[in-house]
């Protein structure tokens, strides 16, 4: 059976996501209800697909192909043909239900669908569907095209055939695929968020600057990325709902987000892609 697969989210994590899909040799509809977010979108595809070429990692040929199985679509019934769709919208549960339950009256029999989240329930998802055994998580890390892992995360009804699938899916992107249990934050955010929660706290109780942290993980053990730097990459309002999800998940209070980290969300300092968080990227004239 031919895949034929279906983004919905064209932000981030969404086109990152068809980007390696149609590299891949993939037919992929991305679907936003924002018309401009499915322009945004696209533009960065091409664009990261330019960087590509430039690398000669991908050739100019390629990259023209690759832009020509990408279609786009403010219409949730363009995924009516689709084999497997990937959900990248925003981590909301509210939101993320209502989309599953809609799916499941659009998408044929037998198609799977898969979840971008990074921390919300898999179980909770699929019961919203009447194909819980053909829902799964399929959480790929930022940025997409770049990074190796996707983390396949099994709901308690999923089933043994469509993880097969999913991982094989993987594996066909040229991704490493790791098996992971429904819990919340599943086992890539149930580590990180801790550490970069911590290393709020830190900045909050004055224990060093955000460059002092920073630099004391990135030379001190390695990390190719300071917490709060990572943390403004992720976006500090994503990294506040995942610790949400965790905290009320589990139960502990080891997961309740900084003060600051919320202080900071309040004031809409989400890191980056509002050009300031615990750094700011404002650009200088």
């Amino acid at each position: 059976m031919t895949d034929r697969v279906a983004v919905i989210g064209a932000g981030q994590m969404g086109n990152g996501i068809a980007h390696v899909f149609a590299q891949s040799g993939i037919p992929v509809t991305m679907i936003d209800v924002s018309e401009d977010a499915l322009h945004r979108g696209r533009a960065t595809i091409e664009k990261n697909m330019d960087r590509q070429v430039k690398k000669n990692t991908l050739s100019a040929d390629d990259k023209q192909a690759a832009l020509g199985r990408i279609a786009t679509s403010t219409e949730l019934l363009a995924a009516a043909d689709a084999t497997l769709v990937v959900e990248a919208a925003t981590e909301n549960i509210d939101l993320k239900f209502r989309i599953f339950s809609d799916l499941d009256q659009i998408v044929p029999p037998g198609a799977i669908l898969a979840s971008n989240t990074s921390s919300i329930s898999i179980t909770r998802i699929g019961a919203q569907t009447k194909r819980a055994e053909l829902v799964i998580g399929m959480h790929f890390m930022n940025p997409v095209p770049v990074m190796q892992l996707v983390e396949v995360i099994r709901g308690l009804a999923t089933s043994d055939e469509t993880t097969r699938r999913v991982m094989d899916l993987a594996r066909a992107l040229g991704k490493t695929p790791v098996e992971a249990n429904d819990f919340p934050g599943f086992i890539a955010n149930r580590i990180l968020l801790p550490m970069i929660n911590e290393a709020c706290y830190a900045l909050m109780e004055g224990v060093g600057t955000p460059e002092a942290i920073d630099q004391v993980m990135k030379l001190g053990m390695n990390h190719p990325m300071g917490p709060l730097t990572l943390a403004d990459f992720i976006g500090l309002d994503t990294c506040v709902a995942i610790l949400e999800v965790m905290h009320d998940g589990l139960g502990d209070p080891k997961y309740r987000p900084c003060p600051l980290l919320r202080k900071y969300v309040a004031a809409g300092w989400l890191g980056r892609k509002t050009g300031r968080g615990f750094y700011s990227y404002q650009q200088t004239a």
